[in-house]
């Protein structure tokens, strides 16, 4: 009998403990991401100027999803807009421009993916991968979905930019864990892009 009370009060206190922990380490994710969602939403007001002139008023906390994800508004390239724009990285010069030009590529990929009868979240993750992914989710249904973005990277954008033989790397990031174990083709994009706007976009609304 005491056997098993010891056993009891040790189970008991091996719960508290990790318990502990666990509020611990989420109190400190917690105020990590505050202090991102705060940096980004510093550029609140030129974000609402960039969607009203780009004719997407509705957009807003979906472009600082896009800035929270891109960047956590920490770099002068606050939406990552060098490569879209000229191919090279880090070309943009002003957190300004960057948005500017964000705003502008992710209002002609809304409109696209609107005018071929497809979600939102397919002219988002066209921001990543380009819009001729538009083209190709309007022939495969007209939805955005982890499976079909995977599908284009593996066998569309990788081999286009040299990756014939499908080689992966490891991607540790939640969603990409629970779904392939964590790993995007070398090459590819990121084929979770839509999915991690999408959860930074609910992590804005929190704040």
């Amino acid at each position: 009998m005491k056997k098993k009370k010891k056993k009891s009060r040790i189970l008991k206190k091996l719960f508290l403990f990790f318990m502990a922990i666990l509020v611990v380490s989420g109190g400190w994710l917690g105020y990590q991401k505050k202090k991102q969602i705060d940096a980004v939403k510093k550029w609140d007001a030129v974000v609402l100027k960039a969607v009203e002139g780009n004719g997407i008023p509705d957009y807003k906390n979906l472009v600082l999803a896009i800035i929270l994800t891109e960047s956590k508004g920490s770099q002068t390239d606050v939406m990552q807009s060098s490569e879209s724009k000229d191919g090279s990285i880090s070309s943009i010069k002003s957190s300004k421009e960057s948005i500017d030009y964000g705003v502008s590529f992710l209002a002609k990929a809304i409109t696209k993916a609107e005018n071929q009868n497809c979600d939102v979240w397919t002219a988002v993750q066209a921001y990543n991968f380009g819009l001729a992914y538009i083209d190709y989710v309007a022939e495969n249904g007209g939805k955005n979905t982890t499976k079909l973005a995977e599908k284009y990277s593996k066998k569309y954008l990788a081999p286009t930019l040299g990756n014939t033989t499908q080689k992966k790397y490891r991607y540790l990031h939640l969603p990409a864990i629970l779904y392939n174990g964590g790993y995007l083709y070398k090459n590819g994009g990121n084929f979770f892009y839509a999915d991690i706007v999408k959860i930074n976009e609910f992590y804005l609304s929190l704040f």
